[in-house]
């Protein structure tokens, strides 16, 4: 499991989401889904839960100025830790 991506859509995030342990949250915002670590992912069903939110919703970036030029949304995903899929 990469453990510097986010669980609902796969951004590599530069500090550990969910620490080294892998089992502290940061609390922080993904700049991509929106998601707060260690609140809507804190299971795998709320995870995959909040992944279809965002997807129906149109994938938006929640922090647009953070969105890379060529960004390729199907393959993000294919970085989603592998439990969270």
């Amino acid at each position: 499991m990469n453990s510097h991506n986010c669980r609902v859509c796969g951004l590599y995030i530069e500090e550990l989401p969910w620490g080294a342990s892998g089992d502290t949250p940061t609390y922080e915002i993904c700049p991509c889904c929106g998601v707060e670590f260690g609140y809507e992912d804190l299971t795998v069903e709320s995870t995959k839960n909040h992944r279809e939110r965002w997807l129906t919703t149109g994938a938006k970036w929640f922090t647009p100025k953070d969105k890379p030029d060529g960004w390729d949304l199907e393959k993000q995903l294919l970085q989603i830790p592998y439990s969270f899929k």
